[in-house]
């Protein structure tokens, strides 16, 4: 199968699992084992960059909960500069770190915030995703997931790399991602190869953590309940 093929019968995939109401979990890992039906090579070479960052505990030195979320300006899909101390101003915020609009997990997981949004705002929250893409790609992202909430550009992954979130994918990996049909290096403008380990934190309106999901392995996310609840307790310990 061809590259291009290969990325056509994964973005069907992407847009049945969209469609579905199965948990996000499920909708995920339906993904993962079309990816792995695709390109057993590409599974292999997944599988041994995330069992390499498990091993180096990356992502373990991100804020924790209880410590204060650091803050941020940066542009969102309209070149707009977005700060977080002036979103915590309105209530509870939730901040995604995304690879890039390419990534199905992400957009999947984007979407899956999307089902939550009404009520997440109706208990004063805000919502943004932090991605090293650049626009126009930013605008593709949110259009595509229906995301009500700015896609912000973290260029090179700097404020990512602050947070102790940020890696380079490694040669065995790039050389799959490029196999397989992806490059970075239009949507990033870099060839630096480096991503963001998918996270999300949930932060009470003082800017602290209460709640966080770091992992690895960016084919599993946070569940949207789970967010909402956390969501749900930032707001009300609010004064």
């Amino acid at each position: 199968m061809t590259a291009n093929a290969l990325v056509a019968e994964l973005e069907k995939t992407t847009a049945i699992a969209m469609a579905s109401g199965k948990p996000l979990a499920e909708r995920l890992r339906m993904i993962a084992d079309q990816v792995r039906e695709l390109s057993p090579e590409f599974t292999d070479a997944v599988e041994a960059f995330v069992a390499k960052l498990a091993r180096a505990e990356a992502g373990g030195q991100a804020p924790q909960v209880g410590e204060a979320m650091p803050n941020f300006v940066l542009p969102d899909q309209h070149a707009r500069l977005v700060a977080l101390d002036a979103l915590l101003r309105e209530g509870p915020a939730v901040i995604a770190f995304l690879r890039g609009h390419w990534c199905p997990y992400c957009r999947l997981a984007t979407k899956a915030v999307v089902g939550i949004e009404p009520e997440a705002r109706q208990l004063g929250a805000s919502f943004i995703a932090i991605t090293p893409d650049r626009r126009p790609f930013t605008s593709t992202f949110q259009k595509e997931t229906g995301a009500g909430f700015p896609v912000l550009t973290d260029t090179d992954n700097g404020y990512a790399l602050s947070l102790g979130l940020a890696v380079f994918l490694g040669e065995e990996l790039i050389a799959a991602l490029k196999d397989i049909g992806f490059d970075l290096a239009p949507s990033q403008g870099s060839n630096a190869w480096t991503l963001p380990i998918p996270a999300t934190f949930v932060l009470d309106r003082d800017g602290v953590i209460v709640a966080r999901h770091v992992d690895p392995d960016y084919r599993r996310r946070i569940e949207a309940e789970d967010v909402l609840a956390a969501i749900s307790k930032a707001a009300q310990a609010a004064p």
